[in-house]
């Protein structure tokens, strides 16, 4: 028998099982849609709040539901129950910045449904406008592709990028000369660094490794994979815990004995996420950061993320005085240090002639 040639019975018979089949799968369909789709919940998904702004978060569900209980969760931990669809005020002052994921679970009769929306949160308040004011200017390595900066017990510590010439180094804060040396493989590039008491940790850029020196000899005393975000960019300690950034607006915090990521913070003014956070420097309780490829430091808040004050660093190294190769779009301001006794903070620039010693003015 030929394909395409059934007999008119069978061909019949055939076309009413389709039928019926696809009824089936209709009605299975529908029920699948009406079971999944019978929970809402509002805000909806992406709207802005302000951090301590409470938030009315509701449940919306078929008039014949009858709850025995509505669960509330933010990102997986409960935060709230209802017995109703009675609007649930949730308090935002204590999270953290950023997309938080909201959830409403109705249980009933044993069984539960659930639906999701999201917010971003952002910071509670526009973040205060600085400029600044050079108070000392000393020498700075020309050759030296600033990633980290430190200054302890009388000396700067720098490290530097760029495959080839990356580098750890212990630096004359008056002269700009290196008195001590590291030099790293040159398939490494290397990035931020911070001083855990009596050594010195150095991240790489992609290559996904970080290197322990002894503060005293630099001689390396070991390894470890750093699996932390998206790149290795600045780090910071503040004598409990380090704070690495990858590139992003994130800021993870990293346990100071095996550098395994403990948590994070996001960056959020009030009105976006700030990305590209690079160089960290941890003073006075808050993170300095630089903004790659802008000449701008933030101060933000360790605990929320939140931009607490905004620094115009226009003109430090004026466009007019820089030789007419000098390469700009690379060789940007990165590199904060300050002097924890002295109370001096010192700012420079990759390939930059010149170390900066600045206050930060209220515009």
């Amino acid at each position: 028998m030929r394909f395409g040639h059934m007999p008119h019975k069978l061909n019949m018979n055939n076309k009413i099982k389709l039928l019926f089949a696809s009824f089936a799968l209709l009605a299975l369909g529908c029920h699948h849609n009406q079971t999944e789709n019978i929970v809402n919940i509002s805000p909806d998904a992406g709207t802005s709040y302000k951090s301590g702004d409470v938030v009315a978060v509701k449940a919306h569900y078929s008039a014949d539901t009858k709850p025995d209980s509505i669960v509330y969760l933010v990102d997986s931990v409960r935060v709230g129950m209802l017995k109703d669809s009675s609007v649930l005020s949730l308090k935002t002052d204590s999270m953290l910045l950023g997309p938080r994921v909201i959830t409403a679970r109705v249980y009933t009769g044993g069984k539960n449904q659930e639906a999701s929306t999201n917010i971003v949160l952002l910071a509670a308040k526009a973040p205060e406008e600085y400029t600044y004011k050079v108070i000392k200017v000393y020498p700075h390595d020309t050759s030296a592709y600033t990633e980290g900066l430190l200054y302890h017990d009388g000396y700067l510590y720098e490290s530097t990028g760029n495959a080839g010439h990356s580098a750890l180094k212990k630096v004359n804060l008056e002269t700009g000369k290196t008195v001590m040396e590291a030099k790293l493989d040159p398939k490494y590039f290397g990035e931020g660094s911070a001083i855990i008491d009596g050594k010195i940790v150095m991240f790489t850029y992609t290559e996904k490794l970080g290197f322990v020196f002894d503060k005293n000899t630099f001689k390396m005393l070991s390894t470890f994979n750093n699996n932390v975000g998206i790149e290795g960019w600045g780090v910071t300690y503040d004598g409990n815990k380090l704070y690495l950034d990858d590139s992003s607006n994130r800021i993870w915090f990293l346990d100071k004995n095996n550098y395994h990521a403990t948590g994070y913070i996001d960056v959020y003014d009030n009105k976006r996420a700030i990305d590209s956070v690079n160089e960290l420097e941890y003073i006075d309780h808050k993170l300095y950061s630089n903004v790659y490829q802008h000449d701008t430091i933030l101060v933000i808040s360790p605990k929320t993320g939140a931009v607490l004050q905004r620094v115009d660093m226009k003109n430090l190294w004026p466009m007019a005085s820089r030789p007419a190769d000098f390469d700009n779009g690379q060789n940007v301001l990165n590199g904060i240090a300050w002097d924890e006794k002295g109370k001096r903070l010192f700012v420079t620039g990759k390939k930059w002639p010149h170390l900066y010693q600045v206050e930060f003015v209220k515009k």
